[in-house]
């Protein structure tokens, strides 16, 4: 008889099992709610499926829907699944290449049949549809291992060339496992080459969870020398009551989307002749330069030194600093030489040399901080640019105001020795605290840590980590309130760092500000400081940002405000809007006395009715508008409308309006 295997649970019990049992035995053996609501199962911390053997003694943990992070990754690595098999059952002949889960939901790339054009958005009813009937049908999702060469014979076999391809390329004698939907082999049975887990059939999905969204181009494996694909888009949840929450977010995004509203607004636009850039117009440049004021205001009162910058560095300083070899494909890069020009283009020497647009600003601060002899005494040197940068980014990943190939940095480099480093970090996160909650947002915090490839030694990362983790748990924000947490292999090449998640009105993050400890730099740069005992000693790089690019906090405040900026922020402040023209010269006196008092003030004068110019500075999402006729001029006052607001207008006089103004337009640092 086979010894028995022990099986730790998380209540601290242990049960002994034969080998070969599975995690659902045991889920029955507890009990049969239990059984029923285990979806999959932690076997010494690695997901796996419910129906898949344990071989030795073992920690388990049994996933049910409670573990929502866990159950989504699985829901929707099995929808993805099934939205391959739908496809191919629909469309004979088509072939299938891969199909992740997303943050939201899940993808298929695929290649239509050659009979047929690529897959449109007509498609995807018919494909939901069948995708419901694969759900009900409740087949079972078995796991199988293969050898390579049967696995690569298979697919040559039923013509699905992507996959025999990826197969090829698979390391001899790694084992390779497949997942059928149905019994092996059976009638209608449906494989797909997976490392899994899956959950235990397709009926544990909600056929009501899921809906497919559209599809776009792909190229086979992102190289477009190689296939054009469809890839089909769909979102899953595990119940249909997330699904509607999920797509009345997307309803309430697609009314907040920066761009549809930077329009209206009149804020920037984006064009072709130079992408990834923005234009930006009067209006929209105000926000801009009242957040510049702001943040301003806030470095100078934290003992910040504003410094400025090349655009253009000699290669050599990015090849010292690391980032020739490690961000090279994502710089601008141009000669020092103007090329000679034939019918086939500019041709540039052999000897010329290199320079490139700058795509972070930190090895511009550690040449300033190597001007002059620096000692002890001088640290902490916290050095603050608005910092222009280029970073070449691919042509599908650009997005409006969120991700741009040229933005400016609220950037900041504070040189500091090896006992000031918690002291610093902890300043950093009291600064970030105050300007979040000044915006009106909550955040979280978390840790991301050392990547696979990086620069430096061990015991520097060991430093790093621990003083960031230290100043965090000082400031009292590594706490659940705070969404505190450690991510493992996320931090940058050369430093961990700090990430400050914001948390907008409608419930979605936004990855914004850092901080990050950096020994690497300084020591490729040759930074240093005299010490007190007259030796040459490294100084400490922190490298922090909070709003991380004007670009993205711009539009990141517009979605989150759906365009209702606060009044201090808002482009035009209020508007005065007459009823008749005799009301003319009296709006021209109201505007005035807003102007002198520094409210961004505008007037309509327009031969138009009040309910139209109503509604159109409400679309402009002007935040007050002041009314006013005869009855206002001869008395006075105005007659006040709040954007946004459910009560009638409010009549007072001018004084009060612009007492209440003045109040609002004040930013929120300078007010008593």
């Amino acid at each position: 008889m086979s010894e028995l295997m022990k099986i730790s649970l998380p209540d601290g019990s242990v049960r002994e099992v034969a080998p070969g049992t599975t995690p659902a035995d045991i889920a029955a053996a507890i009990g049969p709610g239990l059984a029923k609501a285990a979806l999959a199962a932690r076997v010494d911390g690695e997901l796996r499926d419910i129906n898949r053997p344990i071989e030795k003694d073992a920690a388990l943990a049994l996933v049910t829907a409670k573990d929502e992070a866990d159950a989504l990754e699985l829901a929707r690595h099995d929808f993805a699944h099934i939205l391959a098999e739908a496809v191919q059952a629909l469309y004979p002949g088509t072939q299938i290449t891969f199909g992740p889960s997303t943050d939201d939901g899940f993808y298929y790339d695929v290649m239509a049949p050659a009979s047929r054009g690529p897959f449109t958005e007509d498609d995807l009813p018919a494909i939901e549809e069948k995708m419901r009937e694969i759900i009900r049908a409740d087949k079972p999702l078995v796991r199988e291992a293969w050898s390579r060469a049967d696995l690569i014979a298979r697919w040559r076999e039923q013509g699905e060339a992507f996959k025999a391809e990826w197969a090829a390329e698979l390391p001899e004698g790694e084992e390779l496992t497949v997942y059928w939907s149905g019994q092996p082999g059976s009638v209608g049975a449906w494989m797909d080459m997976c490392r899994g887990p899956h959950l235990a059939s397709t009926g544990k999905l909600d056929p009501a969870a899921f809906k497919l969204m559209r599809v776009s181009g792909a190229y086979w494996r992102g190289d477009q020398k190689n296939a054009q694909l469809t890839r089909i888009y769909g979102t899953g949840w595990l119940n249909k009551k997330q699904l509607d929450a999920h797509l009345m977010r997307l309803e309430e995004a697609a009314k907040r989307d920066h761009r549809k509203l930077g329009q209206e607004m009149d804020l920037f636009h984006l064009q072709q002749e130079a992408h990834g850039s923005v234009f930006w117009h009067p209006h929209g440049f105000v926000i801009w330069r009242a957040l510049e004021a702001y943040m301003r205001r806030a470095i100078d009162s934290a003992g910040y030194q504003e410094v400025k910058t090349p655009q253009v560095m000699d290669a050599r300083q990015w090849e010292q600093s690391g980032h020739w070899g490690k961000y090279r494909e994502n710089m601008f890069v141009i000669p020092d030489e103007v090329p000679n020009v034939d019918d086939e283009g500019p041709i540039v020497s052999d000897d010329a040399q290199w320079m490139a647009l700058k795509p972070m600003n930190c090895p511009a601060h550690v040449l300033i901080f190597r001007q002059g002899i620096k000692s002890y005494r001088d640290l902490p040197l916290r050095l603050y640019e608005n910092g222009c940068c280029h970073r070449n980014e691919p042509h599908g990943a650009l997005h409006g105001l969120m991700r741009v190939r040229q933005f400016t940095q609220d950037d900041a480099h504070i040189f500091c020795r090896e006992d000031q480093i918690v002291e610093e970090v902890q300043a950093f996160c009291r600064l970030a605290d105050r300007i979040y909650k000044d915006f009106g947002f909550t955040y979280a915090i978390k840790l991301a840590l050392r990547p696979e490839k990086r620069f430096g030694t061990e015991e520097m990362w060991d430093k790093a980590e621990s003083e960031l983790r230290d100043a965090v748990v000082r400031a009292g924000l590594a706490t659940e309130a705070y969404g505190w947490e450690e991510l493992p292999g996320e931090g940058a090449f050369y430093a961990p760092k700090l990430e400050w998640h914001l948390t907008d009105a409608i419930g979605r993050t936004w990855q914004v500000g850092t901080i990050q400890s950096d020994r690497v730099l300084p020591e490729r740069l040759d930074a240093s400081y005299v010490g007190e005992d007259g030796e040459r000693h490294r100084p400490v790089m922190l490298h922090r940002a909070i709003f991380g690019s004007y670009e993205r906090f711009i539009g990141i405040l517009i979605e989150h405000f759906a365009g209702k900026l606060p009044v201090w922020l808002a482009p035009v402040q209020a508007v005065v809007a007459t009823i008749v023209s005799e009301a003319d010269g009296y709006a021209a006196d109201v505007a005035a006395k807003l102007a002198a008092a520094g409210i961004r003030v505008e007037t309509d004068l327009r031969n138009e009715k009040i309910n139209y110019k109503v509604r159109e500075h409400s679309l402009a999402k002007v935040p007050h508008l002041l009314v006013v006729g005869r009855r206002e001029a001869e008395e006075g006052t105005v007659a006040l409308r709040r954007l946004g607001s459910d009560e009638h207008q409010k009549v007072m006089t001018l004084d009060e309006a612009v007492a209440m103004l003045t109040a609002e337009a004040t930013p929120p640092d300078l007010r008593a």
